[in-house]
């Protein structure tokens, strides 16, 4: 099979699909791999690494999507991309399409097939997405840390405190890996953390595991109004695999917060889990609603583009191999965590909770049946 990987055009998307090694291990299994020119510079990887290990280098980005069967990616393509889609392509990458209709109409128009990341799943575990979420989490306590500085328009609080001052108070909600990520780097900071959780078996690992400092809470209506009025920052970290966030806060709630306090939706690739929240870039982050800060950026790991792109290819390759070795058919029939991957094939929605969060149940066709099970 022929494996392509364009460059990322996402504002500053630094990342890239594949490392050299990974692109390695496609042409050992028989592959032929095209890297288009440059495309792991935002991940400091020259062209003579992936040459070296037996891809081919060429010079834009329409060679790459004119020649592969399936496109390795990390971002869903941008709509200057969406004339380059082929009809049966593959294309392997993060999509959130829950939250982008228009990504989602192009990609059946075009008839390609859609294989994400965000929602193969093996058992309850997202184990392309972890990667990532463990660098978002991670990056949304040392992002809100840095907002809530007084030149970044913040209340002036230091969150690790000094002696004598109190440190900042953190909420997170969600205690999935994004959350407990969070959590952990709120901590170390010193910050006084609060998880609201609503799985029983979540909240008992969580108390569990986690330092002294963070406190695990119910998430009811009582809970999250009391750690609102009393955060610094929020970061929202619910996810529901391939639907629609909740919106957990509303836009009422930001009157119980602090002028100054921030609030960093990392479910925000999936609609944010704010009312309030949009997406923003790395180049334009935040802005500002009922004097709160939103931190609203949809690529949160391209800013750590090196450590991101070696996670995340590390996790990809094994599944991208199945698909191209045996093809995205064989692959999905054979492979449960890959079927739930499918969410669009050749004019179908195939997963239901895309259908239903863009009202495009009328082109709902299970995977199994897609791909002939």
């Amino acid at each position: 099979m022929k494996i392509g990987c364009p460059k990322e055009i996402k504002d500053n998307e630094n990342r890239v699909g594949l490392t050299p090694s990974a692109a390695g291990s496609y042409v050992a299994a028989g592959h032929e791999v095209f890297m288009e020119k440059g495309a792991g510079l935002g991940s400091a990887i020259p062209d003579e690494e992936y040459a070296a290990a037996g891809a081919k280098i060429v010079p834009s980005a329409d060679e790459v999507w004119g020649t592969a069967d399936m496109l390795v990616k990390v971002k869903e393509p941008l709509s200057s991309e969406y004339p380059r889609m082929r009809k049966g392509q593959l294309l392997y990458t993060y999509f959130h399409f829950a939250a982008d209709k228009p990504l989602a109409v192009a990609c059946l128009e075009r008839g390609i097939v859609a294989l994400a990341y965000e929602t193969v799943q093996e058992g309850s575990s997202l184990p392309l997405l972890r990667p990532m979420s463990e660098v978002a989490g991670r990056m949304s306590s040392l992002m809100g840390a840095f907002y809530l500085a007084r030149p970044q328009g913040g209340r002036g609080i230091l969150p690790t405190g000094v002696p004598g001052v109190a440190p900042a108070r953190i909420t997170v909600l969600g205690g999935g890996v994004v959350g407990s990520n969070a959590a952990r780097v709120a901590a170390g900071l010193g910050a006084e953390v609060s998880i609201l959780e609503v799985s029983q078996d979540r909240l008992a690992r969580l108390d569990e595991i986690m330092p002294a400092n963070v406190t695990v809470l119910y998430n009811d209506a009582a809970n999250l109004e009391r750690c609102l009025l009393e955060a610094d920052i929020v970061v929202g970290a619910i996810l529901l695999p391939g639907a629609a966030a909740p919106k957990v806060i509303a836009r009422k709630h930001l009157s119980l917060m602090k002028p100054g306090s921030v609030l960093v939706d990392v479910a925000i690739d999936q609609g944010g889990c704010a009312e309030t929240s949009h997406p923003t870039t790395h180049s334009d982050p935040v802005y500002v609603v009922d004097g709160v800060l939103h931190y609203c950026v949809a690529n949160m790991p391209g800013a750590y583009a090196r450590t991101s792109t070696f996670a995340l290819s590390g996790a990809t390759l094994r599944y991208g191999l199945l698909l191209a070795g045996g093809g995205v058919e064989k692959a999905c029939r054979e492979i449960p965590a890959l079927a739930l991957g499918l969410n669009i094939y050749k004019g179908a929605v195939t997963f239901r909770a895309v259908a239903e969060a863009l009202d495009l149940l009328d082109k709902f066709v299970p995977a199994a049946e897609a791909v002939g099970n």
